[in-house]
């Protein structure tokens, strides 16, 4: 009889939508507009397909001299169901039983439904909602969640990780949400801390509050933390689910292929208008992007972090692909720190999932400044060079108009194993711009000179006649063809077709040793 009152328990649990914790905390999330770990649950996934694991868990700090009460499934909801009609496994932890707090059960739980991510080959969505640690239990939490964080790095790279966070997580609960490729985070609640804010003394000084420290503003566009930034809790489960859409359950399969109406071959229109053939003047790389994918459709990443560069998923021909590109209007599209290390990341990410990259170049150099040497521009922009050479996934490129110096080799160049490389007539490949070119290479002749300015303006012009044309790269191999603007999408559509069957064969080792 006992085995049935516990079944009866849950169920009344599972019909008042609510996790056994403690009720007052219940009513402030309610409050607040947040739902519980279940409504959560439910939120994210296809009606009535979650199956649940391990719902009788309850933690064992009574063994270690601790009185605490026992809820049922010790803080968190685990198990597996399907979003958009696609098996995933799933978690989500639950603030109202000790804050969810990760202690020894509540760790196993989560490990044991991300093992079976890694071996059903499932891409695993995790909603992070607890306080780290679990202080009342002591030491004995610590190995559990070691070995969760171990089972996150074995699934990374094999499976997708996504991490929605709708509260304050810190501590291990930070970590290990920050190991997920893909980290959503709720605007209005939502916060990450590597230590408890209550220890930090600035928040205990007044001088700053949580939201300011580790919000998902800061997030967004500072730590460069989080992916996307959701207005609500629903808008949150709705990006995840079209993030699962550009991926495929595991790096052993191709993403989803989704066709549509659209002609593959259409003309983009505008595109020539839209970039203006002036080097200096600004414009939208993402408005270009948009002219070329299936339904101007766009999902950029971090888009308030590092915007000199965009990076984000789209389709073209039905085929998910990843787009990173310069973004003139922004520091005119220099690469920096940041930028170096976000365009790098999403290309390691797209070539774990066998999507293809296609890039988008205008690029004028890497940002001069002691900031950017003292802070490591070499190394931070070798990580970029590291992931377009070791990526095997399709790659195609785009040279809408400046490409200069070390920058044009680390934007997925011919020489780094590019597939396909056009450019636009405006396009322009050197060393440098002709303005810098021309003071280097002919400061004598310009110090002699009666009149420097004209004679400064005259080497100018024979300087870009001379290297500042696409046709002396393609002359030399470096680009496939020089396109109109207007051709681009079947351009590019038609050398995606035969790339996606490429396959390279990687000589064994156990990793390379990326500049990290």
């Amino acid at each position: 009889m006992e085995r049935y009152g516990a079944r009866d328990e849950l169920d009344t649990i599972s019909r008042e939508a609510e996790a056994p914790g403690d009720r007052s905390v219940i009513k402030e999330l309610r409050e607040s507009g947040a739902r519980t770990a279940r409504e959560r649950i439910r939120g994210l996934l296809d009606d009535g397909s979650f199956v649940e694991i391990d719902a009788f868990v309850k933690h064992r700090s009574g063994d270690h001299g601790l009185h605490l009460h026992t809820p049922l499934g010790d803080g968190v909801v685990a198990g597996h169901g399907m979003i958009d009609g696609r098996r995933v496994a799933c978690f989500s932890q639950d603030y109202s039983v000790f804050s969810g707090t990760m202690g020894e059960m509540h760790a196993r739980k989560i490990a044991k439904v991300v093992d079976f991510a890694e071996k059903s080959r499932l891409p695993i969505v995790g909603i992070w909602d607890g306080d780290g640690q679990r202080a009342h239990e002591g030491v004995t939490s610590l190995g559990p969640s070691g070995e969760l964080l171990d089972l996150l790095v074995s699934c990374s790279g094999k499976i997708p990780l996504l991490s929605i966070i709708l509260g304050t997580v810190s501590g291990t609960s930070a970590l290990a949400a920050g190991l997920s490729d893909f980290v959503i985070i709720g605007r209005q609640r939502g916060k990450m801390f590597m230590r408890s804010p209550y220890v930090i003394p600035e928040i205990q000084n007044g001088q700053i509050n949580e939201a300011e420290l580790g919000g998902a503003e800061q997030h967004a566009s500072r730590s460069g933390l989080a992916s996307l930034v959701a207005e609500t809790e629903s808008a949150a489960f709705d990006l995840a689910s079209e993030i699962l859409a550009f991926l495929p359950d595991h790096t052993l399969s191709e993403p989803p292929v989704i066709k549509t109406r659209e002609k593959w071959g259409r003309l983009c229109k505008g595109l020539e208008k839209l970039v203006p053939e002036d080097a200096d003047r600004p414009y939208d790389m993402r408005e270009v992007v948009r002219k070329v994918v299936d339904g101007k459709r766009y999902l950029e990443l971090f888009p308030t972090f590092a915007e000199n560069v965009v990076v984000g998923f789209a389709r073209l021909d039905g085929q998910s692909v990843g787009i990173v590109g310069n973004q003139p209007s922004v520091l005119a599209g220099c690469l920096d720190i940041d930028a170096s290390i976000k365009a790098a990341r999403f290309i390691r990410t797209c070539d774990c999932f066998n999507i293809p990259v296609i890039t988008f170049v205008d690029v004028p150099g890497f940002l001069p400044g002691t900031v950017q040497e003292w802070g490591g521009i070499i190394r931070h922009g070798a990580k970029l060079l590291y992931a377009y050479s070791e990526a095997t996934v399709p790659k195609l490129t785009v040279v809408t108009r400046k490409a200069y110096g070390g920058a044009y080799l680390a934007m997925s160049c011919k020489h780094l194993g590019s597939d396909y490389n056009v450019a636009w007539p405006t396009g322009e490949l050197a060393v440098m711009g002709a303005e810098g070119a021309v003071g280097v290479i002919h400061r004598a002749e310009l110090a002699r000179s009666e009149d420097p300015e004209a004679t400064y303006a005259k080497l100018i012009e024979e300087y870009k006649t001379k290297f500042g044309d696409p046709y002396v790269a393609a002359k030399h191999g470096w680009l496939d063809d020089v396109i109109e603007p207007a051709q681009t999408r079947r351009a590019l559509v038609n050398a995606l077709r035969p790339l996606l069957s490429k396959r390279e064969l990687v000589p064994p080792k156990k990793h390379g040793n990326i500049p990290l």
